[in-house]
């Protein structure tokens, strides 16, 4: 029985390791980036290439924070 449930978990994993995690649709990803500028308060043209650079199929590094002095 521990070998069928073994073999099950196995043949599972592997019809389903062929779909990446984060598999969405362009209208879903469209969703998550209005959301993302609402949630910023984004207007204009901030608003719209906050939008283009979310949709865009490419990793942007984060930009560094600002070091505040100390108070």
């Amino acid at each position: 029985m521990l070998r069928f449930v073994c073999a099950l978990a196995v043949v599972a994993f592997l019809v389903g390791a062929d779909r990446p995690a984060s598999a969405i649709t362009p209208a879903e990803k469209m969703e998550t980036c209005k959301f993302g500028a609402d949630a910023d308060k984004l207007k204009g043209a901030k608003r719209k290439r906050f939008l283009s650079r979310c949709m865009a199929n490419t990793d942007a590094p984060a930009k560094a924070a600002k070091k505040q002095p100390p108070s």
